[in-house]
């Protein structure tokens, strides 16, 4: 009789094991799909992206609602956010580029030195080294995405602008196209960075208004007596 019952403890005890096992298993494969996404390794790309279109829109919005408080012409509107959209984008690429390439220099200083301590330690760091020189920012490819997103942003009040004649309507309509697009452009900052939709919006909302209302109020106050055809 004890021989039966040792077989059925076995074979209990393997049926543990088995489901022991397999609820490992799946913890291990559940366990990637719980983790987050680390937002933060969009931080660089993203910053620079909305930045740039932030600043298109509300450098260009700002330069052609000054321009219009003293200037009912609409081809004096649109040359001057034209000029604003080529000066701010090149000025964007130069001021990336120059800015990357810093971080660079400095990253391949540092990566110099660990290497010389490397050396005089007689350690192996040549993978690392490798993985590095991989991971180095890129001034080009900086400089282009900024002077592309500023473009973006800064040709929606162009384009708003350019078809409609009375002076007003246009005024109102740069307006509303800035205010729309501050919205837009806050969201998806938020949505891709993993914040608040509503604060992010808010804040870039408030801030490009803001910056429209002082140049027309400025540029209207100092320009308008020597200014109205």
């Amino acid at each position: 009789m004890a021989a039966p019952q040792t077989r059925q403890l076995s074979s209990l005890d393997k049926v543990e094991m088995s489901t022991h096992v397999n609820d490992t298993e799946k913890n291990q494969v559940q366990e990637p799909a719980d983790n987050e996404f680390d937002y933060s390794q969009r931080g660089q790309w993203l910053r620079a992206a909305v930045l740039g279109a932030n600043d298109g829109l509300v450098s260009v919005a700002s330069l052609m609602m000054g321009v219009g408080s003293v200037k009912e012409d609409v081809k004096a509107m649109i040359v001057a956010g034209f000029a604003g959209l080529v000066a701010g984008a090149c000025s964007m690429a130069i001021g990336e580029f120059v800015s990357v390439y810093t971080q660079r220099d400095v990253e391949i200083a540092q990566m110099k030195r660990e290497k010389q301590k490397r050396e005089s330690e007689n350690v192996d760091g040549n993978d690392k080294a490798g993985d590095q020189k991989e991971q180095l920012p890129n001034p080009g490819l900086a400089a282009a995405a900024s002077a592309l997103a500023f473009s973006v942003g800064a040709v929606l009040p162009l384009l708003a602008a350019a078809f409609i004649r009375d002076h007003k309507v246009r005024m109102a309509v740069v307006v509303a196209v800035a205010t729309m697009a501050l919205m837009v452009f806050g969201a998806l900052g938020s949505l891709l960075g993993g914040t608040p939709v509503v604060k992010s919006s808010a804040r870039v909302l408030v801030g490009g208004l803001m910056a429209m209302a002082i140049t027309f109020g400025l540029t209207k106050l100092i320009g308008s007596g020597g200014m109205q055809s």
